[in-house]
């Protein structure tokens, strides 16, 4: 091979063995952070997908991460995005969604080890289904009283499922519940309410479709102190 294209190619292989390095963002202060409250859950030693606990693991995943959370894929939902506001919903913030773009197309760097976030734990019980008050719901339902509604749990919703469940006021008005959208059962999880949502008597829940099952879940209702009279 003629010397002048070994001199031209020598840079290149050198080039592609390392990252150029072009943003502050790092792993260590910034996206460790983002991947331990809204994707270690899932993605840990032992949890229901690979693991991204390290920057030796989310490393070879660095473009498909940012892939994945643009397209909102990642963490999954489930459900259609707005239609419906939730306390629970971990997708990521816009802020969040700049970071992960400027750390990707800066060159993947790791940081400092002393700005490493701790890492969470996985030994917190996850939210579980009320063992009273609940109520299930499979096809159209007309409530006969009053519910205070906390979230809903899907109990029979096939894979893949789509559909919109919407609640019809007595006076005509229309309350988005939840609209699934690539729902699968290995996700699952309930979908509660940032604002409990009062469901006057008589309100008809509309879209579950037949062989499914979802479940309402009730709110506590507030309680108030009465201020003993002097």
């Amino acid at each position: 091979m003629d010397r002048r294209w070994l001199l031209f190619l020598a840079p290149l292989v050198t080039a592609s063995a390392h990252d150029i390095i072009t943003t502050p963002i790092t792993w260590d202060r910034e996206i460790s952070r983002i991947v331990y409250e809204r994707c270690a859950s899932c993605h840990h030693d032992g949890g229901q997908a690979f693991s991204l606990m390290t920057y030796a693991e989310a490393r070879p995943w660095a473009v498909a991460i940012k892939e994945e959370v643009l397209e909102r894929r990642m963490p999954p939902w489930g459900a259609v995005k707005g239609f419906g506001d939730f306390r629970n919903d971990k997708a990521l913030t816009p802020e969040q969604l700049e970071l992960i773009i400027s750390w990707v197309g800066g060159g993947v760097p790791e940081g400092e080890a002393k700005d490493l976030a701790p890492e969470p734990k996985f030994d917190q019980a996850s939210a579980q289904v009320p063992s009273h008050g609940t109520v299930a719901v499979g096809g159209e339902y007309q409530l006969p009283k009053d519910f205070l509604l906390d979230g809903i749990a899907p109990k029979k919703v096939p894979e893949d499922a789509a559909f919109q469940i919407t609640a019809e006021m007595p006076d005509g008005s229309i309350e988005p519940l939840l609209w699934f959208e690539h729902y699968s059962a290995k996700f699952a999880h309930l979908y509660l309410y940032r604002n409990a949502i009062d469901l006057p008597p008589g309100t008809k829940i509309h879209g579950v479709p037949a062989g499914s099952t979802i479940v309402l879940l009730p709110a506590e209702p507030a309680t108030t102190k009465s201020i003993p009279t002097p």
